[in-house]
């Protein structure tokens, strides 16, 4: 099989297309002919070795996606050969064929497509996470999102405005807000003066809950923009440094910070995770969730489509088609 091969940690200009021998599932798992596979930032992480788990080289790189069932483990029988699903990898996702847990694995119903579901297990299933098991946002309630035209901000605003919450979109060029825009959100904002100008559209009262994937020097203003009794959902650090927040803006708030790691989550609660994923396809069917497609890349453009991610140039998910 091709595969996006990386021997050593650094840039994507160090990955190698290569051949390498089908992979052979073993107790657990299932062998996946992918479709279509999707960049995620830990995806860049992992090629760099910053990732929270270091993976050890060399492996193959890639971390979603979505295809048929070619073969299972000997101990599997929650899938079938031939089933279509998604699954999250952590690796190996960039390549002809998979291997994913089973546990993993979720079936497709014949009427979604392989293109949204090779973008819906990490952006939507993460955002879902977080907002509606964790943060518990309500209608009526206001989310400001951050990194608002990528690929897991845009998830955030589609589940939000299908929920009932008023969005405001934070993103860095008029081209990131015309994306997030097109996605649903109410109001769109630059990333100076996030706190007042947050405020000055919630009436003085802050949001109730802000989503950040970006950190950085992003994340203080966020959360001083965040109202009272406020959540605030830890994403991830896409604009580089790890923030460093004081805790007191906490407390003045009564407020709370939550991680959401939703590849472990889902790992630990593979039942909770199928029936977030149905909530999902209900929302794709009944067309509040787009899967915004801001690229598309044979196997040979991943190199390419992680340099947008890196640099912060991409706007909705990257595609990844075999």
């Amino acid at each position: 099989m091709r595969a996006v091969i990386c021997r050593d940690y650094g840039g994507p200009e160090l990955l190698e297309i290569g051949m390498l021998p089908d992979p052979v599932p073993t107790n657990g798992e299932v062998l996946i002919r992918v479709h279509a596979s999707s960049i995620n930032f830990p995806d860049a992480l992992n090629i760099q070795g910053r990732y929270q788990v270091k993976r050890p080289l060399p492996f193959v790189a890639g971390s979603e996606v979505a295809g048929v069932i070619e073969a299972i483990g000997p101990d599997v029988s929650s899938i079938a050969v031939g089933d279509r699903v998604a699954a999250v990898t952590q690796v190996g996702g960039f390549a002809e064929k998979a291997i994913a847990a089973a546990s993993a694995a979720i079936k497709l119903p014949d009427d979604i497509p392989f293109e949204f579901a090779a973008t819906f297990s990490v952006t939507y299933g993460t955002a879902y996470l977080g907002l509606v098991e964790q943060a518990k946002l309500r209608a009526g309630e206001t989310l400001l999102v951050l990194g608002a035209a990528g690929g897991v901000g845009i998830a955030a605003i589609e589940i939000a405005k299908a929920m009932g919450a008023t969005v405001i979109a934070a993103a860095s060029s008029p081209e990131k807000r015309a994306a997030a825009s097109a996605a649903g959100a109410d109001h769109l904002i630059g990333y100076d003066d996030i706190k007042d100008q947050t405020r000055a559209l919630t009436g003085g009262l802050g949001a109730n809950v802000v989503f950040d994937p970006v950190g950085d020097r992003f994340a203080e203003p966020a959360l001083r923009a965040m109202g009272w009794q406020g959540r605030y959902l830890v994403i991830g650090f896409a604009a580089g440094d790890i923030p460093r927040i004081p805790l007191n803006l906490l407390l003045l708030k009564s407020g709370s910070a939550i991680g959401v790691f939703f590849g472990e989550w889902a790992s630990r609660n593979p039942a909770a995770a199928a029936s977030h994923a149905e909530a999902l396809f209900d929302l794709y069917r009944r067309g509040a969730l787009t899967a915004q497609i801001g690229g598309r890349f044979p196997l040979e453009g991943v190199p390419d489509a992680l340099v947008q991610i890196m640099e912060r140039r991409a706007v909705g998910k990257l595609l990844i088609e075999m």
